[in-house]
């Protein structure tokens, strides 16, 4: 049975795939990094280092640096690549979110109202130049992935 804290942060995905695509980038670029930043403070901690927790902490890093350029196809498809791999993380079974709720118990709410409360991400410019390249292919690397951008 999904929990408060699952069908939140599941209706934030679906929130967010509906933007990217739609193709309302800005929406999805503030909404991801606000969905990243919910997780890395006030999830990733509740359950501590684990390989769970260092895979999402990779794959969170990619997909940040990827938010720094412009969106270009190649971009795009990478963050699409991502996110497949990435969401059942989450949200399957035994996931980050299933199991932050079965280590909170009763003090779930307490947690969903934070995550409710969560601040919009102030979202700069993005930067297009070989740093900003290089840091999203470095960051692609370490996590795992082959993809070309």
């Amino acid at each position: 049975m999904a929990g408060v804290i699952y069908r939140y942060l599941v209706d934030d995905h679906a929130r967010l795939d509906a933007a990217l695509q739609r193709g309302d980038y800005p929406e999805f670029r503030e909404g991801l990094l606000r969905h990243i930043g919910m997780e890395q403070k006030i999830l990733l901690p509740i359950i501590g280092t684990t390989p769970l927790t260092e895979r999402i902490h990779l794959d969170h890093g990619a997909l940040a640096s990827l938010l720094v350029p412009t969106p270009t196809p190649g971009i795009l498809a990478a963050i699409r690549i991502i996110l497949e791999n990435h969401n059942p993380l989450e949200e399957g079974p035994g996931g980050l979110y299933e199991e932050c709720e079965r280590l909170l118990g009763p003090d779930v709410e307490q947690v969903l109202t934070r995550l409710r409360n969560a601040p919009p991400v102030p979202v700069a410019p993005h930067v297009d130049n070989q740093t900003s390249m290089d840091s999203a292919r470095n960051a692609l690397r370490r996590a795992g992935y082959t993809i070309i951008i």
